[in-house]
């Protein structure tokens, strides 16, 4: 171990793994609400549309502080506000389980939001000062995919513990824990680079053509830019469908298993089996079109055309969605077509959509001097969780016979960020906003 933290090229990738388990235990901790949904609304006697304001305690926090958490990093550095995040984050998790009212459960929730963008805002950094540009889209696909693995591990872990545990406050619980101990790691684990190591990765980068050092905007500067305005709709826009997928999707199939009159211990042994699968595909896909925008620059692409054709290809899954509700109304079909059919298409949406959450941080790394980075990684990312409050609210205010417009609208929003994508991202410098 001591000789890999010695070695540059090896650390870079310890630091990957480590993002990549705390995010493992950040989306362990979403899925708890989502998994456990009947137990808990069963247990705090509320009904669908207080779930959806218990997620939206979360989302509205998470809303605001991923522009501050942005500001945080590039003020402070990545590995202060990402530990402060992870211990947070924790905590918050060890509240809920100890949490005696439904109030009390969504400040936890609430206070969840508010720590974990900082590990999202502070990877996007890391990924740059520790990798170069050949390498960024795969490294950070490396670190984010583990929230879809966490997705992916959740219902298998989820179910177990409910089994070897007494109730589900304990389950959230043992998942604080585990974070507390990430943290601990992340502290031996992760250091500043050295010069040599930036020499290959920002310097290079951070040079304009005659050699002097690529200027960085100020905040209102970055506000003047047209990109920033472009990732904000584009996470505004297509950010919803990702985040019905972790807080909808689990409670949607076992609703699917309730109206065939299985049991609630049937429809978690449903989830625990196939209620992953979306998000492992997802994982899988999202790493092969890292990869693919990576090889596309090695083969001579401009590293921003090479993420745009990437992430535009992708769009062609989004209608799919359109296709679910009449999936599941099909009279003709056994149940077990049914939920196999909906799950393979949600597979290939979180293709699309894990695809988008993995590049469009490496766009922004193209496209803005390093300096900005986490800054507008966190705008972006704070709109994307501002439009998924919208979404969430109106999803746990309509009748379930009313979901079909539901699917036909998430069918849209990843085609109308594509054409945002296409026509308003561009390299910005200070230069070109004055």
């Amino acid at each position: 171990m001591f000789d890999i933290l010695k070695n540059p090229e090896k650390r870079k990738w310890a630091i990957v793994a480590t993002i990549f388990a705390a995010i493992i235990c950040n989306y362990l901790d979403r899925q708890l609400l989502s998994i456990l949904k009947p137990e808990i609304l069963e247990h705090f006697s509320i009904d669908d549309l207080m779930y959806a304001w218990i997620v939206n305690a979360f989302l509205i926090c998470y809303a605001v502080m991923y522009p501050v958490s942005g500001i945080l990093v590039d003020r402070f550095g990545p590995k202060k506000v990402m530990l402060g995040g992870i211990t947070v984050w924790s905590l918050a998790c060890i509240g809920g389980g100890l949490a005696d009212s439904a109030l009390a459960f969504a400040v936890c929730r609430g206070l969840l939001g508010l720590a974990e963008p900082t590990i999202f805002a502070g990877q996007i950094v890391v990924v740059t000062l520790w990798f170069e540009r050949r390498q960024r889209a795969t490294a950070n696909s490396l670190c984010t995919v583990g929230g879809s693995l966490g997705a992916v591990i959740a219902p298998l872990v989820i179910a177990w513990l409910m089994r070897l545990l007494s109730d589900w406050q304990e389950v959230f619980m043992v998942a604080g824990f585990t974070g507390l101990a990430i943290a601990l790691l992340w502290i031996f684990i992760y250091k500043t680079p050295s010069a040599e190591v930036l020499d290959r990765t920002v310097n290079a980068d951070s040079r304009s053509d005659n050699g002097s050092e690529r200027p960085s905007f100020s905040f209102g500067g970055l506000l003047r830019t047209r990109s920033l305005w472009g990732m904000v709709l584009i996470r505004l826009i297509s950010d919803p469908v990702w985040y019905f997928c972790c807080f909808w999707l689990p409670g949607y199939l076992r609703d699917m298993g309730a109206a065939q009159n299985l049991s609630n211990e049937q429809t978690l042994d449903m989830i625990q089996w196939i209620g992953g699968i979306p998000f492992l595909i997802g994982a899988i896909g999202g790493i092969l079109t890292s990869i693919w925008s990576d090889a596309l620059i090695r083969r001579g692409k401009s590293p921003l055309a090479a993420r745009k054709l990437t992430l535009i290809a992708l769009v062609a899954f989004a209608p799919l969605c359109a296709t679910v509700p009449f999936i599941g109304g099909a009279a003709s079909l056994p149940f077990v077509w049914k939920i196999g059919l909906v799950t393979a298409v949600f597979s290939l949406i979180a293709v699309m959509c894990l695809s988008w959450l993995y590049t469009v941080p490496v766009v922004m790394a193209e496209i803005f001097p390093v300096r900005n980075i986490a800054t507008v990684m966190g705008i972006g990312c704070g709109a994307g969780a501002l439009g998924s409050v919208i979404f969430n609210r109106f999803t746990g205010s309509i009748p379930s016979d009313m979901w079909t417009v539901l699917f036909c609208i998430m069918a849209t929003l990843h085609i109308f960020a594509a054409l945002v994508l296409w026509k308003m991202m561009r390299p910005e410098t200070p230069e070109t906003v004055k």
